[in-house]
């Protein structure tokens, strides 16, 4: 028993440790570039879910209350454009799935008309998912909830071998977070995790004038610019740096023309950072900025033109009561 409890305890210890070398390789290589970027999927630690909880029910940040609105009030609608059948069992797997605010009520919907199915919240944060599936056993105790923690590519590729019925949920907006590019390939590359007639529900945030978009990422509270902050907090505290949070600050822009929504953190002077991890310095000039985060926006010509060359047909378009989001249904050809 002993010697099962050390094995754990080291096979715990070696994912952290690999965890933390893959954290600053990726922030050297970030730093390092002519226009210094860091990723954004760092942003979510402990403290970074606990602050983009805040930011989901800001009154600026729309994105989370118009797909509700969607789950809310047409969750018969996405069932149908699904083709889900009660007879037939499927595995939902949901890709980032946080808080699970959302797919909550599908989850009720699905439970009390009696769906044959495994839930699988697949995130990259441990807190999360632990804190999902403690919701859920409490609000929704017949729900099978099998989580999922890491890469979604390396989960899904685990679970290719079943040859059950699947549905992908990438809701939020997430494929936001990715240049037009990376979203197709990202696609593509979910088809080949996927069998024909499988089923990708895809949340999309539409294009909409600035005067809705840009507060959405600059709240009157601050809530985003500390969410934003945080990731040289999370620098400092795992890889040993000594960035003073008070010569940086959060600077988001926004493009209607082309759609795109970007997150910055802008150094406010001169100055030397050293990430000890790395065994680094970095200059920063002063209105130098670190890239963090793409917010695309997105239409019907965009989303057609993104999975052209992939395996996925559209089949149907589910929009909120304003038009402001949207929810494609894909199906795997």
């Amino acid at each position: 028993m002993i010697k099962t409890l050390r094995r754990n305890t080291e096979i715990s210890q070696s994912k952290e440790d690999k965890t933390l070398c893959e954290f600053a390789t990726e922030v050297k290589q970030g730093l390092e570039l002519h226009e210094k970027t860091l990723p954004s999927k760092y942003f979510y630690d402990k403290k970074g879910d606990a602050l983009f909880v805040e930011i989901m029910n800001l009154p600026e940040y729309y994105l989370t209350r118009s797909e509700l609105n969607i789950f809310q009030h047409k969750t018969d609608e996405l069932i149908e454009g699904l083709d889900l059948q009660t007879n037939t069992y499927f595995e939902l797997i949901e890709l980032g799935a946080g808080d699970g605010l959302k797919t909550k009520e599908l989850l009720k919907c699905l439970d009390t008309q009696n769906y044959k199915f495994d839930y699988f919240p697949i995130d990259i944060s441990s807190n999360a998912l632990q804190l999902l599936k403690k919701d859920l056993n409490t609000e929704l105790p017949n729900v099978s909830v099998k989580t999922k923690q890491g890469d979604y590519f390396k989960v899904l590729d685990a679970l290719k071998e079943s040859k059950h019925p699947k549905v992908i949920l990438f809701l939020g907006s997430n494929i936001g977070n990715m240049t037009d590019t990376e979203a197709s390939q990202f696609i593509y590359n979910l088809g080949n995790n996927l069998n024909t007639g499988d089923k990708l529900l895809l949340g999309v945030d539409l294009m909409k004038s600035i005067d809705i978009v840009l507060p959405a990422y600059h709240d009157s509270k601050g809530i985003t610019a500390a969410f934003n902050l945080n990731l040289l907090d999370r620098i400092n505290t795992e890889l040993g740096g000594d960035f003073n949070l008070n010569q940086f600050k959060h600077q988001p822009e926004y493009n209607e023309e082309t759609g795109v929504a970007k997150s910055y953190i802008e150094s406010t002077a001169k100055q030397i950072v050293t990430i000890k991890a790395i065994g680094k310095t970095f200059n920063f000039s002063k209105g130098e900025k670190i890239h963090t985060e793409i917010s695309r926006k997105y239409n019907d010509a965009l989303i057609s033109k993104i999975i052209e060359n992939t395996d996925f047909d559209l089949q149907t378009k589910i929009m909120d009561s304003k038009a402001y989001f949207a929810d494609y249904i894909l199906s795997r050809s």
